[in-house]
């Protein structure tokens, strides 16, 4: 059946009769089609439906909005939020540090029938590891970490399947070594854990430290991300090394949570308390490097396809141009310089598209450049960097003179040139992606006078097509900090102000054009 043109009505009436039956996802794909439809038509107006401050940050992830460190959640799935669970008041030393949301892997026969509904994967003060329930709030597993070492930190390294649990870098040790005249070393410590397998929620692979005596002087920062360790030093190079060789060569025992253990003349329980875990991956040597660039403030990307990357040059003055160079030979891609030559307060910003096209997001202050990378002709090897689509703020057309001759005749030199984020010119601020409807959410800000104003621009993201333009209620300060949420039907934006005072804005797509009175005028009670 041919859905090309067919309206939504039509759209309703053929699956009822089940014509999109065939194919996994088919009816969820068009259901999503349906909603893009509605959310894009100009009877469709935005909202504001819901305000909360809080004096601790506020997190928004698929459909919940967490507040007090994740003790209290509100669910976004009504036409306002509505509150889903509060956890018991806790002390400072039990307070959330980080979360992960996890979901149900595809394809894994679980034990519980617990295990197959989302999760939150958290980390305490008090180095314990919760799995708790997104609906609830329960407490599902928990695994103790450590009394030695600060844990503060959890992010996966291959998402949905393993995570890495990260530790405060552990500058005492170093303090203590430089006082005794011997090396310094800064410690980072890693849990690496495979997720929801089959025996087991949690499985260990290993617990690992990165150290200068190991990885070399001035070691500042490092990272586990799809089986690389990557490694930061102070003077803005960065190196990757294997981590599955890494575990393979200098796992020292294997350790299984929950099991009995004995490690250095002391016995204990695997992820209880107070053995916790054992740190059984100790490097020894300088493992084989993988790849090392230098690169300004250690921002370094891996994207597109094939494999690129994306690295600022080592210098100041190079701030503001980015160089898009092939992984695997180390070379730069035909036109891989991208600099706008800004002249603006913020400098711009670049990102592999999040849509896994392999495209190049740069966003400046009035202009937004969607990249393609491209086989060039001649060889098989290297790759051109097209343009794909770009998207310009709506700004007027003012002649700018350097020179400028008064009524009088005298002659008026300007010293600055107007900036490319002036105020009262049309900036853009964030930009979001929404992966199910394909559209790209661009936050633009106008000053005026006193007062900022912001508007949400929704852009197809296969040709850079305005679709809609809602406008956002609320006074927006360029001075704050600002998020910007775009899921299906629902936008949040989340403004932090001075004195750690956390604001929530919650907003609805409606059918028909909303009255003004019902219009929350929400900016005067924030």
């Amino acid at each position: 059946m041919d859905t090309k043109n067919l309206n939504i009505c039509h759209f309703l009436t053929a699956r009822s009769l089940g014509h999109f039956t065939n194919g996994a996802g088919a009816i969820y794909r068009k259901n999503l089609k349906i909603l893009k439809h509605l959310v894009c038509q100009d009877t469709t107006s935005l909202r504001n439906v819901w305000m909360k401050q809080s004096k601790s940050p506020v997190v928004y992830e698929r459909g919940r909005i967490y507040f007090d460190n994740y003790q209290c959640c509100f669910s976004c799935a009504n036409s306002s939020p509505k509150l889903l669970y509060k956890m018991p008041k806790c002390s400072k030393m039990e307070k959330i540090e980080d979360a992960l949301l996890s979901e149900c892997p595809v394809g894994e026969l679980l034990p519980s029938l617990l295990d197959y509904k989302s999760s939150l994967i958290t980390v305490t003060a008090n180095n314990w590891l919760f799995r708790v329930s997104v609906n609830t709030g329960e407490v599902l597993e928990k695994v103790f970490l450590s009394s030695l070492y600060r844990f503060r930190y959890v992010t996966w390294d291959v998402p949905q399947e393993s995570l890495v649990v990260k530790s405060a870098q552990n500058r005492q040790r170093a303090m203590v070594a430089q006082e005794v005249n011997i090396k310094q070393t800064i410690s980072v410590y890693y849990l690496i854990l495979n997720y929801l397998l089959k025996n087991n929620p949690y499985a260990l692979i290993g617990y690992i430290e990165t150290n200068e005596k190991v990885f070399g002087n001035h070691v500042i920062d490092a990272t586990i991300s799809h089986g690389i360790l990557i490694v930061m030093y102070r003077m803005g190079l960065v190196r990757l090394y294997n981590f599955q060789w890494i575990t393979e060569t200098y796992t020292s025992k294997k350790v299984m949570l929950g099991q009995k253990c004995q490690w250095n003349g002391t016995t204990g329980i695997v992820g209880d308390t107070p053995f916790g875990i054992p740190c059984n991956i100790t490097v020894t040597d300088t493992p084989p490097l993988l790849f090392e660039v230098p690169c300004l403030e250690n921002a370094f990307q891996i994207g597109g396809y094939p494999w690129h990357y994306i690295i600022t040059p080592n210098k100041k003055k190079q701030k503001g141009t980015y160089h898009i160079c092939s992984l695997e030979n180390n070379t730069l891609a035909e036109n891989g310089i991208q600099d706008m030559k800004c002249c603006s307060l913020e400098c711009d910003w670049i990102y592999f598209h999040p849509d896994d096209s392999g495209r190049v997001v740069h966003v400046g202050p009035n202009q937004i450049n969607v990249l393609r990378l491209k086989e060039t002709p001649e060889t098989d090897h290297q790759h051109q960097v097209t343009e794909d689509f770009v998207i310009l703020a709506k700004r007027e057309a003012k002649l700018l003179h350097s020179v400028t001759v008064t009524a009088s005749g005298r002659v008026v030199k300007k010293r600055f040139e107007q900036l490319d984020d002036e105020p009262e010119q049309e900036t853009f601020k964030i930009v979001d992606y929404e992966d199910e409807l394909d559209l790209l959410a661009v936050v633009a800000v106008t000053q005026t006078e006193s007062e900022g104003r912001a508007h949400i621009d929704l852009y197809n993201n296969q040709t850079g097509t305005l679709v809609k333009t809602v406008p956002l209620v609320e006074y927006w300060d360029v001075t704050y900090s600002h998020r910007i949420f775009f899921d299906r039907e629902t936008v949040v934006h989340i403004e932090q102000k001075p004195n750690r005072i956390f604001c929530c804005y919650v907003y609805k797509m409606f059918r028909g054009i909303a009255e003004e009175e019902e219009t929350l005028n929400l900016q005067k009670s924030c």
